[in-house]
C-alpha cells in the first residue's frame, strides 16, 4: 500500500519521494476503477508538476537563506519524473560543500577574494594546475580557516608530506599545498521534512485538479442519458 511522500538523507544528499497514498485518491475510486489509464495519467502529471514546483521552491529558498546564486543551487537538484507505470517521482538535492566560486561572481581585492557577500581574506582567484578558476588559499597562510575550506584534511601526515590521500582535491598536494574555498550546505538538512510536507500538500491539490480534468473529459465523451 502506498504510504505517501517521504524523504531520506545521506552524507552527500537528500532524496524526496513524492507519491499519493491510497487514502489520498479514495474520493476518486469509482472513476479510477472505470478509467484506470486516465487516472494513472492524472497521477503522473500531478507528481511531475509538483516536482517542478518543489525544485523551484527549494532553489529560491536555499539561494536566499544561504546567499548562493540560484543557478548554483539548481545544478545540485536532480529530478526523476514519473514515467510509464510509475506511481512516484523523486527529487535529489546534493549536500556536499559547494565551491565558493560558483555561488556568485568572485572579485579579487587587495586583501583576498569576495563573492556573494562572503570574504576570503588571504585567498586568491585563479586556475591551479589547470581546470576552471577557483578561490584558493595556501594552507600555511595565517588567514586559513577550516570552516571556509571544508574537505581540507590538514591533519594527515600524508598531506603534509605532499602525497595524495583519499578523495581530497588533488590541488591540495605538492610543494605549496592550497585549499579550495567552499560553502557548507549542512544547515539546510533540517528543512527536508518541511519541504516534503509542503510538497505533499501541493501534490494533493494538483492531483485533485488533474483528476477532475480527466473526469470532465470522460463525462464529455460518455453518451448522455
Amino acid at each position: 500500500m502506498s504510504v505517501g511522500s517521504f524523504y531520506k538523507q545521506s552524507a552527500s544528499g537528500g532524496l524526496i519521494t513524492l507519491q499519493p497514498a491510497a487514502a489520498d485518491i479514495r474520493a476518486f475510486e469509482s472513476f479510477a476503477a472505470a478509467c484506470p489509464k486516465a487516472a494513472a495519467v492524472a497521477q503522473r502529471r500531478a507528481i511531475n508538476k509538483t516536482i517542478g514546483w518543489l525544485r523551484t521552491h527549494i532553489a529560491r529558498t536555499v539561494s536566499k537563506e544561504q546567499r548562493i546564486a540560484q543557478r548554483a543551487v539548481r545544478q545540485r537538484l536532480r529530478s526523476y519524473l514519473a514515467k510509464g507505470s510509475a506511481v512516484s517521482g523523486k527529487l535529489w538535492f546534493g549536500l556536499n560543500p559547494i565551491e565558493a566560486s560558483r555561488i556568485g561572481r568572485p572579485r579579487e581585492t587587495k586583501n583576498g577574494v569576495s563573492v556573494a557577500g562572503r570574504r576570503y581574506v588571504g585567498a586568491f582567484y585563479k586556475r591551479v594546475h589547470g581546470g576552471n578558476p577557483d578561490i584558493w588559499i595556501r594552507t600555511a597562510s595565517k588567514h586559513f580557516r577550516a570552516a571556509d575550506y571544508p574537505d581540507s584534511d590538514l591533519t594527515s601526515p600524508l598531506h603534509r608530506g605532499g602525497q595524495r590521500r583519499g578523495s581530497m582535491d588533488a590541488d591540495q598536494y605538492g610543494r605549496f599545498p592550497v585549499a579550495k574555498a567552499k560553502v557548507n550546505l549542512d544547515t539546510v538538512r533540517p528543512a527536508f521534512d518541511q519541504w516534503t510536507r509542503r510538497a505533499h500538500q501541493r501534490l494533493l491539490e494538483i492531483l485533485r485538479q488533474e483528476l477532475n480534468y480527466e473526469l470532465h473529459k470522460y463525462l464529455r465523451k460518455s453518451p448522455r442519458a
